[in-house]
């Protein structure tokens, strides 16, 4: 998938464009999405009923990309839940530098209209969690797994399932990346064209 051949790799497919910026719904101007490689995830009221899957998340996902420049986890929860967060925050803590991880305090009316922004077909749960981990690129768009080549379409990353995390998600944030990476490097290139 990470050939070297130029323009020779599958692009991650965009499911949305224009997904609302937590900056949005942020009330402490803390947070933004814009020009980061985010990961999302909802925690919902029961805080530490999604624990197991955000342990996975950080072992599988968020120590792999920790030194990746602009990545971050956002890990959104409804206002009144902090005590919750905290804790679940110190309990990942204990043996991971928290750098990265954003935990975000938002009301239920902002925290719907985020994920509503997804325009995607499955709702939050009704306590506002998800099992699942959503990737938004640098320019506000949902991406993930769509198409003819997609065994099946993918529009989040089943946080429980540590196979999906290390063979779908992880690959995904790779290939993102490699993105980046490519039209860097042609824009330079371009660069050094116009200067000969």
């Amino acid at each position: 998938m990470l050939s070297t051949g130029q323009n020779n790799f599958t692009k991650l497919p965009v499911v949305t464009k224009n997904v609302l910026d937590v900056s949005e719904i942020d009330d402490t101007n803390q947070y933004k999405l814009q020009d980061n490689v985010s990961v999302i995830c909802f925690l919902g009221n029961d805080v530490d009923k999604n624990k197991t899957g955000l342990l996975n998340l950080n072992e599988k996902i968020y120590k792999e990309f920790i030194d990746n420049k602009k990545f971050q986890i956002v890990a959104i929860f409804p206002k009144g839940k902090e005590v919750e967060a905290q804790k679940l925050k110190n309990q990942l803590g204990a043996f991971t530098d928290m750098k990265n991880w954003r935990f975000l305090a938002a009301s239920n009316v902002d925290i719907e209209r985020f994920y509503k922004s997804f325009s995607i077909d499955e709702l939050l749960n009704a306590d506002l969690s998800s099992s699942k981990a959503y990737l938004i690129d640098k320019g506000l768009s949902l991406r993930g797994r769509v198409g003819v080549e997609a065994e099946e379409s993918v529009f989040g990353y089943n946080m429980n399932s540590v196979a999906e995390l290390k063979d779908k998600l992880k690959d995904d944030i790779k290939v993102l990346y490699y993105e980046y990476y490519a039209a860097f490097k042609e824009r330079n290139e371009n660069k050094a064209d116009r200067k000969i």
